[in-house]
């Protein structure tokens, strides 16, 4: 059984601090696999949003590397699971736990703008998207994955998403979990869940709104890849 423990959110009205008022329609989920050693820097851009979500769950698939971070964020909920379900069933299962208007996945090695979930809280769509902000050692490795989508940014890249599919859409999560995640294609090296519940959705009729602002902060780095055996050959070669 994997371990399961958190608090609900509290907010103390003071006179000298500015209080957070949660949004009562969106859950976060944290999903973390190997993110350990990064994953503080995602929940604290969510605890230091401008409008704090109604729900914060952060899961470890069975990497056994965030025992820490409770001690650390006890005012959030956590899924610590003792084998590995792999991503397709580990997303599915979080998804049928939310029980908001909304649900956001986010990578534990990504992170939010400070006022991404104020900006979400506004939505009416079924989904929402946003534009990325590519950043992290290996950035320029998007270049070969989607070439001439980004541009640069502050030294980053940006990579507009204007009513395009991304693994950190905002969507209604009783539309999401009628589709719940599948695998795109059964033979697939990489499940590409994200898009198999973006194309189910719209084929079921979901409208989008689409948010020009750099909310998410997406990290590539060496464990993107490393977390994928075929992948690790062909890095190891460039190193």
């Amino acid at each position: 059984m994997p371990i399961v423990w958190g608090l609900k959110w509290g907010f103390i009205r003071t006179p000298h601090f500015r209080v957070l008022i949660p949004c009562n329609m969106i859950t976060v989920v944290i999903a973390s696999y190997k993110y350990g050693h990064l994953a503080a820097h995602c929940i604290e851009s969510l605890l230091s949003q401008t409008t704090a979500p109604a729900r914060i769950l952060f899961v470890d698939d069975g990497a056994h590397d965030c025992s820490h971070l409770p001690a650390l964020y006890p005012d959030i909920e956590y899924i610590l699971r003792p084998q590995n379900l792999g991503t397709v069933d580990n997303f599915h299962d979080i998804l049928m736990r939310v029980d908001t208007e909304y649900v956001l996945f986010i990578g534990a090695d990504n992170w939010l703008r400070s006022d991404a979930i104020e900006l979400l809280s506004n939505a009416s769509a079924d989904i929402v998207t946003y534009d990325i902000v590519v950043t992290g050692e290996l950035k320029e490795e998007i270049h070969d994955r989607v070439p001439g989508e980004t541009k640069p940014y502050q030294g980053d890249l940006y990579w507009d998403r204007d009513g395009k599919h991304h693994g950190s859409m905002m969507y209604r999560t009783a539309l999401g979990q009628q589709v719940g995640y599948k695998r795109r294609y059964v033979d697939g090296v990489h499940p590409q869940e994200d898009w198999n519940l973006w194309d189910k959705m719209r084929e079921q009729g979901a409208t989008v709104a689409s948010l020009s602002e750099g909310l998410l902060f997406y990290r590539r780095h060496r464990e993107n890849f490393l977390k994928y055996d075929h992948l690790v050959d062909a890095l190891e070669e460039e190193a």
